[in-house]
């Protein structure tokens, strides 16, 4: 019974730590005619912008996108590489004159 008990508590922990860990990042989507396709993107006009989302081997799609065709995208951003700068130095206070 014990070792039930602590095989319950640690499937329960690692339930816990894979929601918050593996959390995913916030869904987007953009929808407007396709103007380009190619192995790795998708151009999508949307309004007056030209929208281009990377595409690879994952990227689902229930039909054959094509130049033209009207489609919805779902997509996420996602940092690839952070560079972290320097603070910049606290100012000197200026000296107050008399």
């Amino acid at each position: 019974m014990k070792r039930l008990g602590c095989t319950l508590a640690l499937l329960g922990l690692f339930a816990f730590s894979g929601t918050v860990l593996g959390a995913d990042a916030k869904t987007y989507q953009v929808t407007g005619p396709v103007l380009e396709v190619t192995d790795t993107t998708i151009v999508v006009q949307k309004g007056d912008e030209k929208w281009e989302l990377a595409r690879d081997k994952g990227t689902k799609a229930n039909g054959a996108i094509k130049v033209g065709t009207k489609v919805t995208i779902q997509y996420q951003m996602v940092a690839k590489e952070v560079e972290v700068k320097a603070d910049k130095p606290a100012k000197a206070e200026k000296k107050d004159k008399k």
